[in-house]
């Protein structure tokens, strides 16, 4: 397991809760670009932030969601509004893809290299977050990995040599691994040790600081992954922590690899890894 440490430059300085709403949506509409490719839309958020005046946080929301669209190239088209008892913000994202270059989640084959782009862990720091036990640093953290568009997925969509593509988001690891394994008709093993995960969220979860979702996570697909014995409980949550706006997952020819690393790191993600292999067999995950 790899650990992700992060430098935060400004810990001495509170955010505003007006700062926390453009951030908020910042992470919302990141969520859903991200899932732009699977077809998955929308999202909401019940907002954790009591300021002066609801105008003040609708602004700061639509001025979020208006800024990471601008980033990632994309206008803001139509809209309506709903009355309900909770705030609620939405994006579906549209766009367009040339046919010889969709990255399903069903195109892995025997022997490729499996790559994970972001760190695990953002499950567990909204728990802590909600618990109160999150530091500020821990915090700031959070907001950065969520808040990164996957800038990579433009170039790894014109690799030949990258098979399979996905983003790890509500079902964690496992469960995105597992669905590119059944749709792929493959096996795969993966090496815990190899595994990202943000500094923070492991201290947290070896304190027993999780998500309920984790744990649902784990009842719904646990039967289809083999774990070495003595494998802690923590080690299994981090498997299956949901993420928002979670890593690219990349299955790629072995000699692609090193291409596919260079082109995540280019963009900022250094903490991108190798993490396993694909192989023939059942469509399980096998953790090593």
């Amino acid at each position: 397991m790899k650990i992700a440490s992060y430098g935060l430059t400004d810990v001495g300085r509170k955010r505003t809760r007006n700062e926390d709403a453009f951030l908020l949506n910042d992470e919302l509409h990141l969520y859903v670009l991200a899932d732009g490719m699977g077809g998955h839309s929308g999202g909401e958020y019940a907002s954790r932030m009591a300021v002066a005046t609801i105008e003040e946080v609708i602004q700061r929301i639509l001025e979020g969601g208006e800024s990471v669209c601008a980033a990632a190239g994309v206008p803001i088209a139509g809209g309506h509004s709903i009355d309900t008892l909770e705030p609620i913000y939405g994006l579906v994202a549209l766009g367009l893809v040339h046919p010889d270059k969709v990255k399903k989640n069903s195109g892995a084959r025997a022997g490729d290299v499996l790559i994970l782009g972001k760190p695990l862990g953002i499950g567990i720091l909204s728990a802590a977050l909600k618990k109160g036990k999150l530091s500020e640093a821990g915090y700031a953290a959070m907001l950065d990995w969520t808040t990164r568009l996957n800038t990579p997925g433009l170039a790894l969509a014109e690799m030949p040599g990258v098979h399979a593509l996905t983003d790890i988001t509500g079902f964690g690891l496992a469960g995105h691994l597992l669905e590119i394994l059944r749709g792929s008709k493959l096996g795969a093993a993966v090496r815990f040790d190899a595994v990202p995960v943000i500094a923070e969220a492991l201290d947290r979860v070896k304190q027993g600081v999780a998500t309920g979702a984790s744990e649902r996570n784990w009842k719904s697909y646990g039967a289809e992954v083999a774990l070495p014995a003595h494998f802690a409980e923590w080690q299994r949550k981090l498997l299956s922590d949901p993420q928002t706006s979670g890593g690219l997952l990349v299955s790629c020819a072995a000699d692609a690899a090193a291409a596919v690393l260079a082109e995540f790191r280019s963009r900022g993600f250094a903490e991108a890894a190798v993490i396993g292999q694909t192989a023939a067999g059942p469509s399980r995950l096998t953790v090593t």
